[in-house]
């Protein structure tokens, strides 16, 4: 049995230092309860911009969005950076991995990422969002499909799919191929509907779904923060929902709604094995016969640079 954490907590907005600072209190908090895993909820570490739509209607964009992009910008990190080194040397410390949720800057250009951070405090693995949502794609950049992975780590063969990503059926099935136990789900998503929805890809793929989402109210966001959503001060942005779900579907842990917490539960890999007697979708259920899916792997670049030959 391994004990794992969902750490369902809320940035503070556009600080990604400070927000780092509450990740490292929650991996000691998490650690000291016996966690070997924590996961925490999608853009963390930079900050989901709930309700903004920076200044961008169909064919025209503003000057005020364009300073909304820059304090977006402004506030993202690189995972070279400072954060995710602060992030490894808590890992390294208290011997536990690692899932969080940043915005990564890259270039000119951020991308919702997921990043992996082992017990030794190495960087095992990151997940860029290949497929924002809606109004996301206006500030996020397309993800490609090098970054799919899935890793080793104290409680199983984990990874991670976004927010909507788990939607996506070939995604989920591309990480089923790789033998996921621990399915990872950050998420922006606090409706009624996405327990079921995290049900369903526990049974679908006999795996352990983690599930974190952030809590926010519009008083944790800037006063000048232009959000398209009326809420008074109090009122939640983001309530959370968090929950741990076994490959039986039955809810181990949560979910939770309207307070920062962390949750807790256990996971047995024997269980794994239990309930796929009769189902693994990527095993003795599949059809390879009929059905099958390729995933291209390979970075997707804009500018590639080929050697020429000496002339």
């Amino acid at each position: 049995m391994t004990r794992i954490a969902i750490a369902q907590l809320g940035s503070v907005a556009f600080d990604p230092k400070a927000t780092a600072d509450k990740a490292v209190d929650a991996i000691t908090e998490a650690a000291a309860e016996g966690a070997r895993v924590v996961v925490f909820p999608e853009a963390f570490i930079g900050t989901y911009p709930k309700g903004l739509t920076f200044g961008s209607p169909i064919g025209r964009r503003t000057e005020e969005g364009r300073d909304e992009y820059l304090r977006y910008w402004e506030g993202a990190i690189a995972l070279d950076g400072p954060e995710i080194a602060q992030l490894a040397e808590a890992c390294r410390a208290a011997g536990v991995f690692v899932v969080v949720g940043v915005i990564e800057r890259w270039g000119r250009t951020l991308y919702c990422t997921a990043v992996m951070i082992d017990e030794n405090g190495e960087l095992a693995g990151h997940h860029r969002k290949v497929m924002p949502t809606g109004a996301e794609r206006l500030v996020w950049g397309f993800g490609d499909g090098s970054t799919l992975p899935v890793v080793d780590s104290p409680a199983g063969r984990l990874g991670t799919v976004i927010c909507w990503e788990n939607y996506m059926p070939l995604l989920r099935t591309a990480m089923y191929g790789q033998g996921i136990e621990v399915y990872c789900a950050p998420t922006a998503d606090d409706r009624d509907t996405w327990v079921p929805s995290m049900q369903h890809i526990a049974l679908e793929g006999r795996c352990y779904v983690l599930s974190a989402c952030q809590v926010m109210r519009r008083r944790d966001y800037p006063d000048d923060y232009d959000s398209a959503i009326d809420a008074a001060p109090d009122d939640l942005m983001m309530r959370g929902g968090s929950a741990v779900i076994a490959p039986t579907g039955e809810v181990l842990a949560g979910p939770v709604f309207g307070e920062e917490c962390l949750l807790y539960a256990e996971i047995d890999s024997r269980e794994l094995v239990r309930q796929s007697l009769d189902f693994d979708v990527a095993g003795h259920y599949a059809r390879a016969d009929i059905f099958s899916v390729e995933v291209d792997t390979r970075p997707q670049r804009a500018v590639q640079r080929a050697e020429g030959t000496a002339g």
